[in-house]
């Protein structure tokens, strides 16, 4: 179970000062797991089919059309499908039957659900029981009380937009994200999703800002459409569809890992002997206590409408994936947060946690969030779709140079909205993209665009077929393009994929990011097409052909279709002007940049404000990270690894000089290394202790440097020398469930 070897072939552990006490949390853990049973019965999946589970536990559409008058439920649908005002005077009417609807299922209380800038999920609960007067209670859910919530303003972050004594905050009802019943094994709850904005009217939460955001992208599609001639005004709605990596371990072995248990991620652990290096784990048999857990998560996830689509092991062993289709960006947002919960929630009922942190084990593959990304109506479809011969799809091009261009123009923004200290442990490593932004174009597309850049497109790479060779195998149709994975921002098919996201990352700043962006850049090709055509369609190829070869020499530079590991593409990337921004202080000040507090504003995304109180408050999040850290390290260097590695010295010691009484000549090489290694243990604690009293005066971005420059240095070091002796300590004294078991114990 372990990789650690007993001293020189085993060291005598009985008798007096010599014996080697257990190290009963860890043994036990490894006990409690090796004997696991499943503890909830197992579920009837024959008895109702996972179709009729689909939105069981949503106000959905349907629901809506069932219980609501036509008039009302036509109101409301019309909001939902193209954007529209909500009329208020009808929020009465779907209160009540929202109301109805909750008590059917089992409610007692309802929820207004919202998303601060912790980047986790938010409830205030309130029963729906009001006394009577005469010794009852009657059920009672107003219009208002589904409109509007009120918690606190100031208990979460708020970047100084909202002071201690300034508390009011409000939630105001989405009417675009279905509201739906969250069960509990003692009762079920109603939970509205919403927005979450201060008294003064500045957004305070994720939320608002993605929906400002699709606003902002719609408008200006609807501008490049209508040159195309199509006037009909169907929403152009952002879409997403993101990846959700994570770690599943025994809960017993979480338990006696305080770093996993405050932290999120291990600061100390040996690599085992056998990692991830047969890749014999991605895409292999998913364990059968796994595989149970995925089956009733999903079918939690089914019931509140996630359409969850895929699941499998992914790199990392313990590591796996769960994938949803794509959704609207502002409810793929609302269903990422669900999906975090309930993997967690359901986890705890097969004795396991689920880990979401970027990187819970050093030397093993990180954890990520790739948010695939697109665009489109219902009328148009996908505007990200090249069709079958992209060179003759103007439509298509138009889109596509205005996301290059967007990515070029504001690769620092999309590099600040995935800078967290736990993604910094990812970005830049081999096994997720580097810190530099850059597209990947793919074969066929990348040809076009150069056609278009030497006078003009006039053909595309065919796909092909793919022959095996094999007579009882049938030839496959061959994409035009391979793909790659260590581009930050792929183009793979019908839509862009933002790899750089991190897996504990709520998905809104990434989303809200690159709808911004393109609203830009669709702006300035529907203005630079106006210009040329002054209302006349005759004149848009023309005028077309002209644009694109502009974005395609001014910003061509962004598109890389190589490897964005190699050391050669650091240095290509420095000459064509491309940011690497390497950690999240290095990163987060492109949020203060002119360019980018002037994209947000104009198109009334985030105020100055705003943007202000959402670069402080990550700047913020971001010190609190590395220094909780740091004092675990502190306090696990010092209560348990020094601990143990000075029993096995002294255990050691007294075998020396006990041999030495007898008359033996004994070897003092691991006692001389376990020596050497518990004062580097002493001496990295110590400069570490002094790295975190430094303190400085100069700013919160001062502040996050020191934090990354002097305190997570000086934790490596620690950690190094702790590492060192976990491979040496006797076996039975180490303290911490390694990383063998944790990974490979199931």
């Amino acid at each position: 179970m372990s990789n650690k070897k007993s001293y020189d072939g085993g060291v005598p552990t009985g008798g007096g000062a010599t014996s080697i006490p257990a190290s009963s949390p860890r043994m036990a853990a490894i006990a409690a797991v090796t004997n696991y049973k499943p503890s909830a019965p197992p579920m009837n999946f024959l008895e109702t089919p996972a179709q009729q589970l689909f939105s069981a536990n949503v106000f959905s559409k349907a629901v809506m059309r069932d219980r609501l008058p036509k008039k009302v439920y036509k109101a409301v649908a019309k909001t939902i499908e193209t954007g529209s005002k909500l009329d208020p005077s009808i929020a009465d009417i779907v209160a009540l039957a929202m109301k109805d609807w909750a008590i059917e299922k089992g409610a007692t209380h309802y929820a207004h659900v919202f998303y601060p800038l912790t980047g986790l999920t938010a409830e205030k609960h309130d029963s729906f029981l009001t006394p009577d007067g005469a010794g009852g209670a009657l059920a009672e859910f107003s219009g208002s009380q589904l409109i509007q919530g009120e918690p606190d303003g100031s208990s979460f972050p708020t970047g100084g937009i909202r002071a201690t004594f300034e508390a009011r905050g409000y939630t105001i009802w989405d009417v675009t994200s279905p509201a739906y019943i969250l069960e509990n094994p003692n009762g079920t709850t109603l939970c509205i999703p919403t927005a979450f904005v201060s008294w003064t009217g500045e957004a305070l939460d994720k939320k608002t800002p993605v929906l400002r955001s699709m606003q902002a992208l719609n408008k200006q599609a609807q501008r490049i459409l209508n040159l195309f001639g199509h006037t009909d005004g169907a929403l152009v709605s952002s879409t997403a569809g993101p990846e959700q990596e994570y770690f599943l371990i025994d809960r017993n072995f979480f338990f006696a890992r305080p770093d996993l248990l405050t932290a999120g991620r291990t600061l100390f652990g040996a690599p085992p002997p056998k990692g991830q290096q047969f890749d014999d784990h991605y895409f292999g048999a998913i364990p059968e206590r796994v595989l149970a857990f995925m089956l009733d998560c999903e079918r939690e996830l089914f019931k509140l409408g996630v359409p969850v689509k895929t699941r499998h092991n992914e790199v990392a062993p313990g590591q796996y994936e769960i994938a949803p289709t794509f959704e609207s960006a502002n409810l793929a947002t609302d269903h990422q947060q669900l999906i975090m919960i309930t993997l967690r929630k359901v986890a705890e009922k097969y004795g396991m946690v689920c880990l979401t942190h970027e990187k819970p084990f050093g030397g093993v593959n990180g954890s990520g969030k790739h948010v695939n990304w697109s665009m489109g109506s219902s009328s148009q479809g996908n505007l990200l779709d090249p069709g079958d011969t992209p060179h003759e799809n103007a439509q298509f091009l138009t889109f596509c140079a205005a996301v290059i261009r967007a990515v070029h123009k504001h690769q620092g923004l999309l590099r600040a909205v995935v800078a967290t200290a736990g993604n910094d442990h990812r970005l830049g490593a081999n096994e997720a993209p580097p810190a530099i932004i850059s597209i990947f174009l793919g074969d066929q597309l990348t040809d076009v665009f150069e056609q278009i850049k030497a006078g003009g497109a006039s053909s595309s790479l065919p796909k092909g077929t793919l022959t095996v060779g094999v007579d009882v195998l049938p030839p496959l149709p061959k994409d035009a393009g391979d793909r790659n994975r260590t581009s930050p921002f792929a183009f793979t098919g019908n839509r862009f994929e933002f790899r750089a996201v991190g897996s504990n990352q709520s998905i809104a700043g990434p989303l809200v990011a690159m709808n911004t962006i393109v609203a830009e850049s669709l702006d300035y090709c529907a203005t630079e097409l106006e210009k040329a055509t002054g209302g006349d369609p005759s004149k848009l190829n023309e005028a077309l052909q002209k644009l694109l070869t502009t974005i395609i020499n001014e910003h061509g530079a962004i598109i890389f279709n190589g490897n964005g590991y190699s050391e050669e593409w650091h240095a290509e990337a420095a000459e064509r002007g491309l940011l690497n921004l390497k950690t999240t202080p290095d990163a987060l000040p492109q949020l203060q940049a002119p360019e980018v507090i002037e994209l947000l504003s104009k198109y009334e995304v985030l105020s100055e404000r705003e943007l202000e109180s959402r670069y402080e408050t990550y700047l913020e999040q971001y010190c609190l990270t590395v220094e909780v850290e740091a004092k675990l390290t502190v306090e696990m260097a010092k209560t348990m690894i020094f601990p143990a590695a000075v029993r096995y010295q002294n255990l050691l010691a007294s075998t020396c000089a006990n041999l030495k009484l007898v008359g033996y000549e004994f070897d003092t090489d691991t006692l001389d290394k376990v020596t050497a290694l518990v004062k580097e243990l002493q001496d990295t604690t110590a400069a570490l202790e002094a790295a975190m009293a430094e303190e400085t005066d100069e700013g919160a971005l001062a502040h996050a440097r020191h934090h990354c420059d002097a305190v997570k240095p000086a934790m490596a070091v620690v950690r190094e020398a702790a590492d060192k002796l976990e491979g040496i300590v006797s076996d039975d004294l180490w303290p911490l469930p390694t990383y063998q078991e944790m990974l490979f114990i199931k």
